[in-house]
């Protein structure tokens, strides 16, 4: 159980070489004709000049082809290659290996040869990304190394090489760098330490990042921003206990939470359903810090007392917030729309909807999504209406939700293993247009005792976003206004002008020639 004292948390207990190959066929090392000038170096001021693709084309062919090759015949291959040789051309080459460390390295160590070409920071930081990215630790330390002798070290530097140790579990080399770059004159920064911090927290290596600025705090003295960059690092990974770690060491510091920290740590508290403890650091903040309170937070306090059934308490954050002087945006109001809800009171959640001046996607999501869950579906299909009207798009969510809500979600996985296979049968049926045969093999599913596979709203849609959906579409609307399945015509219909097609869905914003037509619900 974690409680809040004195603003302490305390928890208890396709292969690439046949890739390549294809794209780069028709260009062969042998095909190059040996007696072509030798490269020139273009000047630094020369960067903007485009590239030709041809020549990039070439040196990319030999590259790959001769990676294994000796200096020799490589370079010999390289300089048989009429190209100019510009540190945009080294960039290009680059992109075109971002995953294979050898070719970089070798046109690389081609370079070195020319006296006039001289490496810059860009370059360098460029060919230890992707040599990160091939996993050659080795390698990566003797290039950050040179790095630091030439003096080409930045903050990317940083970036880029303690991104790979740190996934690699080199947590010893992550410390030593910050060391062997204060040898090369760079000193300890936290600056840099931060931008670390942020991208590794980033790529959900909260663990090592913690690792790396406690065996640092002799060199570099963490800062409030160091502390809220490992909060939200652990409450992105969802480790509530590591979190509340960092908390408390930042208090004891004597440092005070970010709002950015407070939130983020609500937010995972709350997702570990610990309500109380949320609520309890909620409550010190405003007690100790009443005016850091901001909307967002709020919201954030308004959204989870809803989804716990706990509207009453909603209302009296809601109240203090608009007492406070604060407008309420969309997203605490959509929070009470399906919290009134779903304990049943329609009228208060119209109530609320009528007060919002410009209610946006969240807002009609809420009451759609209230209203299905009490089994209202045409009541949802005149608030998607009223959406359109008002020129609020639907997006895909929209269309699924009110599919499920008049058509049901019947059919689960069932006990019977031979379920899947019905899924994937009767799916490939209907994919194919053999929906007379799909309908006869779920009959006799149904006879033999099996539920029906649920039917994925998702799929379907997108099976028939063409142009061939967008005359089905219109024909099913037809057919199902017809019958007196106005509400479902209408969903159908308004999926087939907006959203079947790239063009359309681009385009949906735009007041459609044919509008929906009203009907009372």
């Amino acid at each position: 159980m974690a409680v809040v004292k004195y603003r302490h948390i305390i928890i208890s207990k396709f292969p690439f070489s046949s890739i390549f190959h294809q794209r780069f066929s028709s260009f062969t090392s042998d095909s190059i004709n040996p007696t072509a000038a030798p490269p020139t170096s273009a000047s630094h001021n020369n960067i903007g000049l485009a590239i030709d693709p041809t020549h990039l084309r070439r040196v990319c062919t030999v590259l790959y082809q001769q990676q294994n090759s000796s200096d020799l015949r490589l370079h010999s291959k390289l300089r048989a290659c009429s190209f100019n040789l510009s540190h945009e051309f080294f960039l290009q080459v680059c992109n075109t290996f971002p995953f294979s460390w050898r070719p970089v390295y070798r046109f690389f160590q081609f370079t070195e040869t020319d006296p006039n070409f001289t490496h810059t920071a860009v370059s360098f930081n460029k060919m230890i990304d992707i040599v990160g990215k091939s996993r050659n630790i080795d390698l990566l330390w003797d290039l950050i190394q040179e790095m630091g002798r030439r003096r080409l070290v930045t903050d990317k530097t940083f970036v880029v090489a303690l991104r790979t140790l740190a996934a690699a579990r080199e947590l010893k080399k992550c410390v030593e760098l910050f060391h062997l770059m204060n040898g090369y004159g760079f000193g300890y920064s936290l600056v840099s330490l931060n931008k670390v911090v942020e991208k590794l927290c980033g790529c959900k290596l909260a663990d090592e990042a913690k690792f790396l600025v406690l065996k640092l705090k002799e060199w570099i003295k963490a800062d409030g921003v160091t502390y809220k960059l490992l909060i939200k690092g652990f409450c992105d990974v969802g480790d509530v206990i590591e979190a509340s770690k960092i908390w408390n060491l930042m208090v004891e510091e004597g440092f005070e939470a970010e709002m950015e920290a407070v939130e983020e740590m609500m937010n995972v508290l709350f997702k570990a359903n610990k309500l109380d403890e949320a609520l309890k650091l909620f409550q010190a903040m405003r007690s100790n810090r009443m005016n850091d309170l901001i909307p967002p937070t709020y919201s954030l306090v308004i959204k989870w007392l809803c989804n716990k059934g706990k509207t009453r308490q909603a209302y009296n954050v809601f109240d203090e917030m608009l007492k406070r002087g604060f407008e309420a945006d969309n997203s605490a109001h959509s929070s009470l729309i399906y919290g009134v809800l779903a304990r049943g009171r329609r009228r208060e959640a119209y109530n609320i909807m009528g007060r919002i001046e410009k209610p946006d996607l969240s807002v009609y999501h809420a009451m759609i999504k209230g209203l299905l869950r009490l089994r209202r579906a045409s009541e949802a299909t005149q608030v998607f209406r009223e959406m359109i009207e008002r020129g609020c798009e639907p997006i895909m969510h929209t269309y699924v939700m009110l599919l499920q809500g008049h058509l049901g979600r019947r059919g689960r996985k069932g006990l019977d293993p031979l379920v899947n296979f019905d899924t994937i049968f009767v799916g490939g049926l209907v994919k194919f247009g053999k929906s007379l045969e799909a309908t006869k093999y779920v009959e006799r599913v149904m006879k033999r005792g099996l539920e029906v596979p649920r039917f994925d709203y998702n799929k379907f849609l997108h099976y028939y976003s063409n142009e061939e959906g967008v005359v089905m579409f219109r024909e099913v609307g037809n057919r199902l206004r017809e019958v007196g399945l106005v509400d479902l015509a209408d969903i159908f219909q308004r999926y087939g002008e907006k959203m079947t097609t790239r063009d359309r869905r681009r385009d949906r914003a735009t007041v459609s020639s044919s509008k929906i037509p009203a009907v009372s619900g």
